[in-house]
């Protein structure tokens, strides 16, 4: 497995992403064409029966993979909560958001506090904190 750093961490699932999405692309616009050929000779039903599925299975790609990445959002909040008390005997301060602590999960131990310290200071961004990070440590998990 590749080494894991800031420019390739990003993942792409290649059926999720690159097969799916454009198929339920082509699908609602397949459908709207439908809907409206079919809405000129009067036969509206079936057609818009056909959009309304799309849209269903558009919706539910949708939050399936948002309510997925909030439960991985939860679970590292978790992690890096328990990681910091391991290190200094404190929950993570209150001033971070969730975002920057997602960024802060990929720092080693050697640099997490001192990132932690800059990212309070300088009000940073999940970017802006993976790109500081000098020991990266990989989380292959992930999706």
């Amino acid at each position: 497995m590749e080494t894991q750093n800031f420019k390739n961490h990003g993942r792409l699932v290649t059926g999720y992403h690159k097969v799916l999405y454009p198929m339920l692309l082509a699908g609602v616009i397949g459908s709207c064409i439908n809907l409206s050929q079919s809405c000129a000779n009067g036969n509206c039903y079936a057609a818009s029966l056909i959009l309304l599925l799309f849209i269903t299975v558009i919706l539910t790609a949708y939050f399936s993979r948002s309510f997925a990445l909030k439960a991985q959002d939860r679970a590292i909040r978790a992690e890096e909560n328990m990681r910091h008390f391991l290190m200094t005997g404190k929950p993570l301060p209150s001033a971070l958001t969730t975002r920057q602590i997602i960024g802060l999960r990929f720092a080693s131990d050697e640099e997490f506090l001192e990132l932690i310290k800059e990212t309070i200071e300088n009000n940073l961004n999940s970017k802006q904190i993976k790109a500081k990070i000098k020991n990266w440590k990989a989380d292959h998990y992930r999706v």
